[in-house]
């Protein structure tokens, strides 16, 4: 198989041939388009066209659709390196028994159909077991035109292609097709034949089925006709589809009968439980059904748009901010809503009895995971819309176990606080994370919880995904807390509210109470004596309404920014000031930082105040360790004020640092460095010695935190900071480019003004 390891290496270079004869046996759209592009890009020396219809032949050469036609098959396929089969699906195994009689050298065989199971087993029957040479493939791509006239070069380009192979099918061929998709910028990806009808049974053929069906429906009855004079967009939307060929879907539906009946029995048992609610005036389910369909929906959209969350999982492209130097600010901002607190609003609200309001929940992806996961147990959430929720609890224990894992993506708080409260379900389930969260350390909240008689199992060296065993008897214990940690402490209160007798935790140094406050406001008991938080099991959680105070976190980086640009006053609106997270303000004060709070308050048992930053002459410190457990999350824009100040800053009892998002002592150290700043990174700290920052290019790791933090410092700096792995700032700060823009600082995505 030389020659095809020597084609799969030039297959994805433009202009370069790397395949000898390339045949496309039907010149509908999809092996139209195929032929097209590959000829084209010259992937291929020659393309030769096949199909039963001379006039299709005509105009594939006319249109420069392929070199030539055949109407000989086996002259076709004589020589050929690739041969595509792109007839209907029920005329696939004709097919195939016909090029079993034929000698096709070392040709390799692909195919099209949308129907994987078939095209495999007719190939079998056909040549008496599946060629190894034999790639089955389905590009998921389409128009509603047909016919080789029809035919686009760019049809396939970023749309999926999937690939399903089998045990025995040469790689080398595997590769060869995989470059040929790829060569015409398809997404590609392989796939259990199983498991890809499956899927398409739900996501293609089931919808076609349900469009052919209720249109059918309602036009053979005539008093029903007046329904499409004055139909509206939602029912032209849905019945679109019902406009494609109907001898191609006849065909894909009896060729992958068996998972379309599948897919069809699970949704005729949920429309008869949607029939069912309307009947009985269940609105509480409808709200349900409807809330879950419209959130689905947009995730879906994400999914197609590659937005988001989503395009940072599946793309390698690198979101660049571009900070440009200098700036004044001035003016007054809210920022998002407090992560923590929209975390806890949901997870207690999901598990209070009646319906909770939440206003000001922040609408970043981490606080969403939390949200979804919620949804996928059965929990019925309204919103959100411009930062409202409203919940609609199901009690300590309504909880219902998910349809698959709940993915957290890059929340950690998700899955910690998620793990100790889920380790008291009666239902096993699984948390995913994205690249990043997977890399995290969960053996923190593992090691105790298992010691309260959790079954959770982890991945490598304690990292994500984690498997929870449902149906355990947890104990209550007292815990001693080895390192200060805020998700700790909450996920072992939460798995407390399940486990027999009282849990406490002991914590070394004080960090945010969140978790505590909340609960009160709640009505569940919580002792808190020193250091120490308890509570017991068998009390109940009442809903509340809940107002989340704007986010110290966020409002941190414009803290810092507000204290090293030149002239500048800015005033940050209804900002929690928490005891237990007000470290970063205590810190810069004490660096000379100029802050001010004004107008304090409570507002549902947490104390918010405006705060006023202005300009100031900022020195360095050693930051008292009695601090960092109360400013742990904004340490990278600190080292950015550090940096600023005069003199040397030296940071010590932060270990934990190194296992958040980044090791944020080190990307902080090594941008710092990039930035011509002279800095230390020690094993639980660094020490920062203040001069004047260039420009240059820095890698925030993906660490929303790192490419805000190196944003602001752009202020001070002498020249453009370019900001490389940024597209997880939407995680936790969605609106944080405006603001800047807004305040005054200068940095936008690259490319964009």
């Amino acid at each position: 198989m030389s020659e095809l390891n020597s084609a799969v290496v030039t297959a994805l270079q433009p202009g370069a041939a790397s395949v000898g004869r390339l045949v496309v046996i039907g010149l509908g759209l999809i092996g139209g388009s195929f032929a097209k592009g590959l000829r084209a890009r010259g992937v291929c020396r020659e393309v030769v066209g096949v199909d039963l219809d001379p006039e299709s032949c005509r105009l594939a050469v006319e249109l420069g659709v392929v070199d030539r036609c055949e109407g000989n098959l086996a002259v076709a396929c004589r020589g050929a390196d690739v041969i595509q089969l792109a007839v209907p699906i029920l005329a696939m195994e004709k097919l195939l028994g016909e090029l079993a009689r034929l000698d096709l050298g070392n040709a390799v065989l692909t195919d099209v159909g949308s129907a994987k199971g078939n095209v495999v087993r007719a190939a079998r029957r056909a040549f008496g077991g599946l060629p190894s040479r034999f790639v089955p493939g389905h590009p998921i791509a389409g128009s509603e035109q047909s016919g080789v006239e029809a035919a686009n070069g760019e049809l396939f380009r970023r749309h999926k292609v999937i690939l399903t192979p089998q045990e025995g099918t040469d790689p080398a061929a595997v590769a060869l097709i995989d470059g040929l998709w790829r060569a015409l910028e398809a997404d590609v990806e392989h796939m259990q034949v199983e498991h890809h009808d499956q899927v398409l049974a739900a996501t293609s053929h089931l919808p076609h089925l349900l469009a052919f069906g209720l249109v059918d429906s309602l036009a053979k009855r005539s008093e029903n006709l007046e329904i499409f004079r004055y139909a509206a967009g939602g029912f032209r939307d849905f019945t679109r589809i019902a406009g494609s060929d109907p001898v191609m879907w006849h065909d894909i539906f009896l060729a992958n009968r068996e998972a379309v009946l599948h897919t069809l029995d699970l949704f005729r048992d949920d429309l008869d439980a949607l029939r069912d609610a309307v009947d009985a005036g269940d609105g509480h389910q409808l709200l349900g059904v409807f809330t879950r369909a419209r959130v689905a929906r947009e995730h879906f959209s994400k999914i197609l748009a590659r937005r988001a969350y989503v395009d940072a999982m599946h793309s390698n492209d690198d979101l660049i901010f571009l900070a440009n130097p200098g700036g004044t600010l001035s003016g007054r901002i809210r920022v998002p809503g407090d992560k923590s607190i929209s975390h806890r609003s949901i997870m207690l609200g999901s598990l209070a009895t009646g319906t909770t309001e939440v206003e000001g929940f922040l609408e970043g992806e981490d606080a969403l995971a939390t949200l979804q996961a919620f949804r996928d147990m059965g929990v019925v959430i309204e919103g959100p819309h411009h930062g409202r929720v409203t919940i609609h609890g199901v009690g300590l224990h309504g909880l219902k176990a998910p349809a698959g894992p709940l993915y957290m993506g890059n929340s950690g708080t998700s899955m910690r606080l998620l793990s100790g409260l889920l380790a008291g379900q009666p239902f096993d389930v699984t948390l995913t994370g994205d690249a990043s969260l997977s890399k995290r350390p969960m053996n923190r909240v593992a090691k105790p919880l298992r010691e309260m008689g959790a079954v959770i199992e982890t991945g490598p060296e304690g990292r994500p995904p984690l498997s929870i065993k449902g149906g355990q008897r947890l104990t209550g214990m007292h815990y001693d807390m080895p390192m200060a940690s805020a998700q700790v402490k909450s996920c072992l209160l939460l798995a407390g509210l399940y486990a027999a007798g009282e849990t406490s935790v002991t914590e070394p140094a004080p960090t945010r109470d969140h978790t505590e406050r909340m609960l009160r406001g709640f009505g569940y008991s919580v002792q808190t004596e020193g250091a120490t938080a308890s509570l017991s099991s068998g009390g109940a959680l009442s809903a509340t309404r809940i107002e989340v105070p704007a986010d110290i976190s966020s409002a941190a980086f414009f803290l810092v920014a507000g204290s090293i640009a030149r002239d500048s006053e800015l005033v940050l609106e209804h900002v929690g000031i928490n005891p237990t997270r007000t470290g970063v303000i205590d810190i810069l004060r004490l660096m000379g930082g100029d802050i001010t709070l004004e107008n304090q308050r409570e507002v549902g048992g947490e104390p918010v105040a405006d705060l006023r930053v202005r300009s100031a002459s900022l020195k360095g410190i050693d930051i008292p360790e009695d601090l960092v457990p109360l400013a742990i999350d904004e340490f990278p824009v600190l080292f950015v004020a550090a940096a600023c100040a005069s003199g040397r800053t030296v940071l010590r009892g932060a270990e934990e640092l190194r296992v958040k998002e980044s090791d944020r002592i080190q990307v902080m150290a090594d941008g710092l460095l990039a930035l011509g700043i002279q800095c230390e990174p020690t094993p639980d700290g660094i020490i920062i010695e203040g001069g004047q920052l260039g420009g240059g290019e820095v890698v925030s790791h993906g660490d929303h935190r790192i490419a805000m933090s190196f944003s602001v410092a752009s202020l001070r700096a002498s020249a453009p900071i370019r900001i490389h792995d940024c597209a997880n700032v939407a995680t936790s700060f969605p609106n944080f480019l405006a603001l800047a823009a807004q305040v005054g600082i200068r940095v936008s995505e690259e490319g964009k003004s």
